[in-house]
């Protein structure tokens, strides 16, 4: 039985509670306020804990404060209320707001250190693009010298650094891990037997953490103890995989580690677009005679369009903001052949605040680029609809 079903008086009663409930947050939060607020007031302007802190906590504050004021006063008049979430909603929207506005205005200043967020501090120490130059000019962040002529190789293209480390990375694990894993969904959709099987054993790396598999990766790709020493200890002398300590080929060994840890989770994702569609189209499809592969390409891949973009958004975020794989693995070595923006941001943070702030807003950006496509799906979604 439904809340509206019930006579008045048995409606009272959880809309009581909720009062009661509401009241009691709210002087909570009250006082939680009025103590940053004390706290902020006596902190001193030099003191290690920035009273920025405060104000954005007290901040965040104010949007629950204002909803259970609402709640307290008037009720909520159903269970299913939308309005019981706009607090956490605002407070997401409002931690992510206050954190863009920070790095990207303070990329384009001079500051070395956290600083107080006032507009003091930003107008003294504005420097404009002088950041954003000095950092496509640092060879640990992009090197690029261009076409250069090679006297027995021809022409070819040298690019080094964090930000070409990370697109390599990005380019080739997303391609192969979404190949392989449509590929595995698709010998999965097939009813094999065993299915739960090998379902679990694709997607068992995923489970990992990646630290977990940088240091298993390392192990197994180390010249003196890894594959290459295990297949030159039974006679073949001349077998070689030292990749991870070769600058040239240290970024491929990174992705092999990534394909095999993600690969799985990409062919569930797959596997569930597949699942979804109508068998009553293969039965047509396959009435007109149309080849499988026909099938797939011009049938299926148009409409599992959503969960491509989806797949799409999720593997390129989790590429871009690769970190703790590369550090377990290769620490950015062998020297920092194998750096990557986000450890060249978490190393200057502490050194060179403003520098690490304009290569957060890169990375802000390119993060925007990988979410486009799916935004677009969506607004079209609704425009249709």
């Amino acid at each position: 039985m439904s809340i509206t079903s019930l006579p008045e008086t048995d409606r009272s009663v959880p809309l009581n509670r909720n009062r009661r409930s509401a009241l009691i947050a709210l002087a909570g939060l009250l006082v939680a306020e009025v103590v940053l607020g004390s706290i902020w007031k006596i902190l001193p302007q030099n003191s290690a804990v920035s009273p920025n802190v405060f104000t954005a906590l007290m901040f965040l504050m104010v949007p629950p404060i204002l909803f259970f004021i609402y709640d307290a006063i008037w009720g909520i008049k159903s269970r299913n209320s939308k309005m019981a979430s706009y607090p956490m909603m605002l407070i997401a929207l409002g931690v992510f707001v206050l954190g863009t506005l920070w790095t990207v205005m303070f990329s384009f200043t001079n500051i070395k250190i956290i600083p107080l967020f006032t507009p003091a501090d930003w107008v003294k120490g504005f420097v404009g693009l002088a950041n954003y130059k000095r950092l496509f000019n640092t060879s640990r962040w992009m090197d690029c010298p261009g076409l250069t002529k090679a006297f027995q190789s021809g022409w070819e293209f040298k690019c080094a650094g964090a930000l070409p480390n990370m697109v390599t990375y990005a380019v080739l694990s997303i391609a192969i891990s979404v190949s392989l894993g449509f590929l595995l969904a698709v010998m999965m959709d097939q009813k094999i037997r065993a299915e739960g099987v090998f379902r679990t054993i694709f997607l068992y790396p995923f489970a990992l953490s990646f630290v977990v598999t940088g240091h298993v990766w390392a192990w197994i790709m180390s010249p003196e103890y890894g594959l290459q020493h295990s297949i030159r200890a039974l006679g073949w002398e001349s077998f070689s995989f030292d990749w991870i300590a070769n600058r040239d080929m240290v970024m491929y060994a990174i992705v092999i580690a990534g394909i095999w840890q993600g690969t799985g989770f990409v062919m569930a994702l797959m596997l569930a677009g597949l699942r979804g569609i109508d068998d009553e189209i293969w039965k047509a499809a396959k009435v007109d005679g149309i080849p499988a592969w026909r099938t797939y390409i011009q049938i299926v891949l148009p409409m599992m369009k959503p969960v491509l973009v989806t797949t799409f958004v999720i593997v390129s975020s989790g590429a871009v903001r690769i970190y703790d794989l590369v550090v377990a693995t290769t620490d950015g070595g062998p020297g920092i052949s194998s750096d990557v923006p986000t450890r060249y941001i978490y190393q200057n943070f502490s050194a060179n605040l403003g520098q690490s702030l304009s290569a957060s807003t890169v990375m802000l950006v390119a993060m925007a680029v990988v979410l486009i496509p799916w935004i677009r799906v969506e607004f079209g979604k609704k425009s249709q609809a």
